[in-house]
């Protein structure tokens, strides 16, 4: 019985990893009332604001570290607003990453939230602090 368990995880782990679970983009990307979407829940999505003295810089590195991530397409840049689509390693699973900058409350905003799933076990939460870490290097 072991055996057949490992004959099947060995035959359908490498074709599941051939699937991109891409999963809808969530409705409610982009600028809202001059703002970012809230979080509704903690458990697939993460968000953070910096407030910094020269917030279009900040704009700017937080962006330029965000199409940095593995993995990570932009999908949408213009001069206060980036949408990145990150892809998981394994299975391929898509999230959404957006950062706006707010410049009369020198304010940059971000979120990352997953399509799938009713958790994303922390990953949402790390890649806002490797973003956190690039704006600190």
């Amino acid at each position: 019985r072991i055996e057949s368990m490992q004959l099947i995880k060995s035959l359908f782990l490498p074709l599941l990893m051939l699937f991109h679970l891409v999963g809808p983009v969530p409705g409610d990307l982009g600028v809202h009332n001059g703002q970012l979407s809230p979080c509704l829940s903690s458990a697939h999505c993460a968000s953070r604001t910096w407030i910094q003295p020269d917030p279009q810089v900040s704009f700017e590195t937080l962006a330029d570290a965000a199409a940095d991530l593995p993995r990570s397409i932009v999908v949408e840049r213009t001069d206060g607003y980036l949408h990145a689509e990150v892809s998981s390693a394994l299975f391929g699973f898509v999230d959404d990453l957006e950062l706006l900058l707010l410049q009369d409350s020198q304010e940059v905003q971000a979120r990352s939230i997953s399509r799938l799933g009713d958790s994303d076990l922390g990953v949402n939460a790390r890649r806002l602090m490797e973003l956190d870490a690039a704006l600190q290097a």
